[in-house]
């Protein structure tokens, strides 16, 4: 009897350093991860045939996603730059001095980053710490192709995926429309940047059963390297697992996803890719039982390793230090024309308003005398 399906969150290993990523080993499958071992069996296809649960959804689009993490507010956000109390910027918006992107802001509005503020029509620049990001795992189906838009209106990847609220799904990569297995889809376009870069050297892993078993020198000219169309290619890893008649099972390891990387490699040697799967993607395992055309999305935890993986945990990190409010500024006795704006002017969030002339010396001969009442400045030539 095959085993239930579980629906567990995708299995997270740890992932490797960049520098290490083309050298370190595979850990071992997890219990709750298809393994190269269960797609060489058949346990792999043969879990996607056991009926589902009663109580599992029927058609995957009916699946909602979890709610999504509150914008801040409008009136927080200019409070905590400085601008002034939270009743002050309330009674501003209130007023209709505060405008949203060209409309009138009203108390309570929240906001995200990119939207144009202006206070009585002057722009105000703020810094607002961007919600973490947001990652599915998705088991494509052999048939679909991932783009949102196909010439020839085949169905896509993308057609099964839920609404966002704001912005839209991007594909982590791309999987041919013959090639099935894990396939990953953000909501950030610059962790999805980060994920597909060949300079962090994130593992794609795949079974492939081929038609023809490789000899040994095939099997060492697809680590050294094979010469295709767009530049030199290779495996980082390439292991036997076994198959039926001319059907050989290979698992192999690959740091780039260049299009139809794997199967062109193969063919290269005259050998035909028969069936393609991913299994895993850097960090994240294809989950045991995860139906095909069926996705599920990843917890905070696995998208924190997932952009701590890429350095991107720490740009979102110093994005919410820079969102915090900056030190008042000290009041000047009196306000000369370089010491910077008014005290009701609105100021940058990047930290406490710096004088214009600071670390420059004036070309303007001094004056007779200070006014009565004026702050002395430095003698000319003093270090300042």
């Amino acid at each position: 009897m095959s085993p239930p399906v579980n629906r567990k969150t995708p299995s997270i290993r740890p992932a490797e350093a960049a520098s290490e990523a083309a050298t370190a080993p595979i850990p071992a499958p997890d219990a709750v991860a298809v393994g190269f071992e269960a797609v060489v069996s058949g346990a792999f296809d043969a879990d996607l045939q056991v009926p589902p649960a009663p109580d599992e959804p029927a058609q995957p689009s009916k699946r909602v996603l979890e709610p999504e993490a509150e914008a801040p507010k409008l009136h927080k956000v200019l409070a905590q730059a400085g601008l002034g109390s939270r009743l002050e910027m309330e009674r501003l918006i209130a007023q209709g001095q505060i405008t949203v992107n060209g409309e009138p802001a009203h108390v309570g509005q929240r906001i995200q980053q990119g939207d144009a503020i202006r206070i009585d029509g002057r722009p105000i620049k703020l810094r607002i710490a961007p919600l973490p990001p947001r990652v599915l795992a998705y088991h494509k189906p052999a048939g679909e192709v991932v783009t949102h838009d196909d010439p020839q209106n085949r169905p896509t990847v993308f057609r099964r995926l839920p609404r966002l609220y704001s912005g839209k799904w991007q594909s982590v990569g791309r999987l041919d429309i013959n090639t099935e297995g894990l396939l990953l889809l953000t909501n950030s376009g610059e962790l999805a940047h980060l994920l597909m870069h060949p300079s962090f050297g994130l593992q794609r892993e795949y079974a492939v059963r081929v038609l023809g078993a490789l000899s040994l020198e095939e099997k060492q000219k697809l680590l050294d390297g094979v010469q295709l169309e767009d530049g030199p290619a290779q495996f980082q890893t390439l292991e036997e697992g076994g198959g039926e008649g001319a059907n050989c099972w290979y698992r192999v390891t690959i740091a780039e996803g260049r299009n139809r990387e794997v199967r062109r490699m193969f063919e290269s040697l005259g050998h035909a890719v028969s069936r393609l799967i991913r299994i895993r993607y850097g960090a994240v395992a294809l989950p045991r039982g995860l139906r095909r055309g069926v996705w599920m999305e990843l917890d905070a935890r696995d998208v924190a390793r997932l952009t701590e993986a890429t350095g991107m945990d720490r740009t979102l990190e110093s994005r919410a230090r820079q969102f915090q409010p900056p030190a008042p500024p000290k009041r000047q006795p009196s306000r000369g024309r370089s010491q910077g704006p008014r005290p009701s002017a609105p100021k940058l969030v990047d930290g406490a308003p710096m004088p214009r002339n600071t670390g420059r010396i004036s070309a303007r001969a001094p004056s007779p005398g200070p006014k009565r009442g004026a702050a002395r400045g430095p003698k000319p030539g003093a270090p300042r």
